[in-house]
């Protein structure tokens, strides 16, 4: 790797003080990859990871993925999308990757701070498309898990916009997603009688953004009949919405890394035409 040591105002134009680096991309090219500070909560810094296609510039108005890490709310890294990022990048499609507080295991409290969090990092972004390089009405919220259902979260739940500046993406990219947390469901025990405040499933509106959804059969968490009811309620309220079954496939199943590679691979490529056939990719 070669390391190129810059502070985020040659990088992006705002204060940051981190360091940028060369990479190699998903195809062998390069990208430049960074961190920037979104917030700061009792004294610790929450950090932005960014991916972006070299010839990037701060006059461009790119296409954006914003990846939230799965971990069950109390685990996980940012890097678990690293790959995808590079692979995306690879494509022309800047990459963020958020970091959140995480819940206590021991506790039994709802993911307040977890959705928190990815809204101001999803605002911060947005706020700051005209430096990052992006186009704000083309950011996409990606996630695995219970990234999944922090992403799905800023999709169904009501916008809470700040400072005029909102926290709906423009589109859903969902790898095998915790979305349903009513009794019976993933999260329930967490989430408990806040159901409406907590659940994507149970918020859909027809202002919502349209959805990809990946999901093993054999995954242990989410059902399949849980996935095919978001999808037909989506669908009910006049929106967009694909569910991509994988045959035989466990939670996780969509990681780099896994198996051979495959279902990381038709991921990634799915959830790209996905973007394309949304008009992302004109300019």
């Amino acid at each position: 790797m070669i390391r190129t040591i810059a502070v985020v105002v040659c990088l992006f134009g705002f204060a940051s003080t981190l360091v940028a680096d060369q990479a190699p991309g998903g195809d062998g090219s390069s990208v430049t990859e960074g961190s920037l500070i979104y917030k700061t909560v009792d004294g610790r810094d929450l950090r932005i990871d960014f991916t972006r296609p070299t010839d990037w510039t701060a006059e461009d108005q790119r296409s954006a993925v914003v990846f939230i890490h799965g971990g069950g709310w109390t685990g996980g890294k940012p890097g678990q999308f690293s790959q995808h990022s590079l692979e995306l990048a690879d494509r022309g499609v800047v990459c963020f990757r958020v970091e959140y507080r995480l819940l206590d295991k021991k506790s039994k409290l709802p993911p307040i701070t977890c959705t928190e969090d990815v809204s101001d990092a999803f605002r911060y972004i947005r706020s700051h498309a005209s430096e990052l390089g992006i186009d704000p009405n083309r950011i996409a919220a990606g996630g695995g898990s219970a990234g999944g259902h922090l992403a799905s979260f800023l999709g169904m739940m009501d916008d809470v916009a700040v400072d005029g500046v909102s926290r709906k993406p423009n589109a859903l990219l969902l790898f095998n997603p915790v979305y349903d947390n009513r009794p019976g469901q993933w999260g329930d025990a967490r989430v408990g009688d806040r159901v409406k405040e907590f659940s994507p499933s149970e918020n859909i509106t027809k202002d919502d953004p349209p959805a990809i959804v990946f999901l093993g059969t054999e995954d242990k968490l989410i059902p399949v009949s849980t996935a095919k009811r978001f999808r037909d309620k989506m669908t009910d309220a006049g929106l967009r919405s694909e569910l991509y079954l994988y045959e035989g496939e466990g939670h996780g199943f969509f990681n780099a890394g896994k198996g051979d590679n495959s279902a990381y691979l038709s991921t990634t490529d799915r959830a790209m035409s996905f973007l394309q056939s949304l008009g992302w990719f004109d300019n």
